[in-house]
């Protein structure tokens, strides 16, 4: 089923409905300067774009301590509250400023389970205009090996033409 904000149906394909829901998001968040609601908008669109998106949401790195993250706006269960960098799937990300992509979190060394469903989980950098790490985006999915190079690249498009641009 192809879901849809206002009256935009997005595209069953994956690489497609990402680049829809790109321009989807752009055009809710124009002229929206405050970082917690863009923040909260993506979140929820993503959430409602992608059924096996079973969480999906922000930690953010806290300006008092910078090397920990602290739960951001979000939409499924209960998120854990704090990850200090280069811990689990989220705080490697944000210590490699990279995108994780893990198929397994079982398997996954030092995975924090902060809800015992998460099979699968992808997690990407965000940055701002200048290049720093504000936040990483965490979705988990129920199901293994849920994510993979084109989520990757739609995710990140996205967060970057809504927090780099």
């Amino acid at each position: 089923m192809a879901e849809a904000f206002n009256s935009v149906e997005l595209p069953v394909d994956k690489a497609a409905r990402y680049a829809a829901l790109a321009d989807e998001v752009a055009s809710v968040l124009e002229g929206e300067p405050d970082r917690t609601a863009r923040m909260a908008v993506v979140a929820g669109m993503l959430a409602q774009s992608f059924p096996h998106f079973f969480w999906t949401g922000f930690y953010r790195v806290d300006p008092e301590r910078p090397d920990e993250l602290v739960l951001g706006p979000y939409q499924g269960t209960l998120g854990c509250l704090r990850i200090p960098f280069g811990k689990g799937v989220c705080g490697t990300a944000a210590q490699r400023r990279e995108t994780v992509v893990v198929e397994d979190v079982h398997a996954f060394p030092g995975h924090i389970a902060c809800d015992s469903r998460s099979a699968s989980e992808i997690v990407c950098p965000v940055f701002d205009a200048a290049g720093a790490l504000i936040a990483i985006l965490d979705v988990d999915a129920e199901i293994p090996a849920a994510f993979d190079a084109t989520d990757a690249e739609g995710l990140n498009r996205i967060l970057a033409q809504t927090f780099s641009a």
